[in-house]
């Protein structure tokens, strides 16, 4: 590889990662769609699908730090991390494949179905932490918040398609989705053998010996888990709601990827601040925005304003996300970005957990609560724009001379 081509190495790499997120992505959002049919033809109710969802997300905080560790060690004692992601993810595209067939296998057919659906999210875990870790190993720590953005652009491709997927693969046989996506997948994450080769040719950071996380990492994990329950309960819990006091329920599929809109196209300029003043100001910025567009979305009364404010929302967690990323990355620049990656991860299906199981108690049903639920998100990232304003002041004060 020539030079004049070496030093784009990262940018195309975040790229051809944030192809295999949007493939990630797809695939558990047919997951999700299909999964009360998978569940009847196995034998089981559709009322478990909640708590299955649950258990998904249980194993995802686990496997996360996992994952996260053994990149870590990979990198350390083989200086390669794309053969572990791939081996992963080999089990859990066969996994994911083998999921619509279980309905042919007659009493085992339960019992199949629920191991394959273990099999194939503790090994997805792949597919999270350990890309980042691949990409950071290699990318200047300068050029760190625009890879991620880069990166985060294929998750929200994949969120913006979402509502489009259920609408148009709901009446399918499930088979052939699970199959195009799954083999799919395997075939897009199979290139990361060329993209680590590619990076490779990067000079890499020099190595430290230190391989403990940087002073703060565990507060910063919990304010992530408080901005990320704010985005569950906005997004997920909230918007649906917001949109059909203004509109009909046939245009919400149209409505709801204007989150994803305002996330993918605020991440850019995010990460040129994030580049200038550091990630957590521009957490706790995005925090604070966040938090107004939010109390925007309970109190506005017409069509334009709720999507500005939707697309503000979305803005502000695209910048959040993406400078938490890079964050994560400055905690445990001592060799440990795997586990800080993998604790943000965990953070973020924590949250995830606790939304679903809010939906399973039917909490948000409760009188009197479901309001308070709206007003939820609004505290949750003004809390977590004031800790992590705290955390960047802090971080100021013992970054200055003398």
């Amino acid at each position: 590889m020539s030079d004049a081509v070496t030093p784009r190495a990262p940018s195309a790499a975040a790229l051809y990662l944030a192809l295999v997120q949007f493939l990630f992505v797809t695939c558990w959002t047919l997951y999700v769609i299909f999964l009360p049919e998978l569940l009847e033809t196995a034998g089981l109710s559709r009322r478990y699908v909640p708590w299955i969802l649950i258990l998904d997300q249980f194993t995802f905080m686990v496997m996360d730090v996992v994952t996260g560790v053994a990149a870590d060690r990979a990198g350390r004692m083989l200086g390669r991390i794309g053969p572990l992601i791939i081996g992963l993810t080999t089990i859990s595209c066969v996994a994911f494949l083998l999921i619509p067939y279980t309905a042919g296998w007659g009493e085992f057919s339960t019992a199949a179905l629920l191991t394959l659906i273990l099999v194939w999210t503790a090994t997805s875990s792949a597919l999270r932490a350990p890309p980042w870790v691949l990409l950071s190993r290699h990318a200047a720590a300068p050029s760190v918040p625009w890879m991620n953005a880069l990166m985060l652009t294929g998750l929200a491709v994949g969120g913006a398609l979402a509502p489009y997927l259920g609408i148009t693969l709901k009446n399918l046989d499930p088979r052939l989705p699970f199959a195009a996506s799954s083999l799919t997948l395997l075939a897009t994450t199979v290139g990361l053998i060329w993209v680590e080769r590619a990076l490779s040719r990067q000079p890499a950071p020099p190595p430290t010996a230190s391989v403990r996380l940087a002073a703060g990492s565990w507060v910063f994990a919990a304010g992530c888990l408080l901005l990320a329950l704010g985005f569950q309960l906005h997004f997920s819990l909230n918007s649906a709601g917001q949109y059909l006091r203004v509109a009909v329920p046939e245009r919400l599929p149209y409505l709801i990827p204007m989150f994803w809109i305002g996330f993918n196209l605020a991440m850019f300029p995010g990460a040129a601040l994030a580049r200038r003043y550091g990630t957590l100001p521009v957490i706790a910025a995005a925090a604070l925005i966040g938090a107004a567009a939010t109390l925007a979305s309970v109190l506005v009364r017409d069509l334009d304003s709720l999507l500005a404010a939707q697309f503000t929302a979305g803005g502000a967690w695209g910048c959040i996300l993406m400078a938490s990323f890079s964050a994560a990355l400055e905690y445990g620049r001592s060799g440990r970005e795997g586990l800080a990656l993998g604790l943000l991860f965990a953070a973020l299906a924590g949250a995830a957990l606790a939304r679903i199981a809010a939906v399973a108690a039917q909490i948000n049903k409760v009188s009197g609560l479901a309001s308070d639920l709206e007003w939820a998100p609004f505290v949750l990232w003004f809390a977590g724009g004031v800790l992590f304003a705290a955390l960047a002041f802090i971080s100021a004060r013992r970054a200055a001379p003398g």
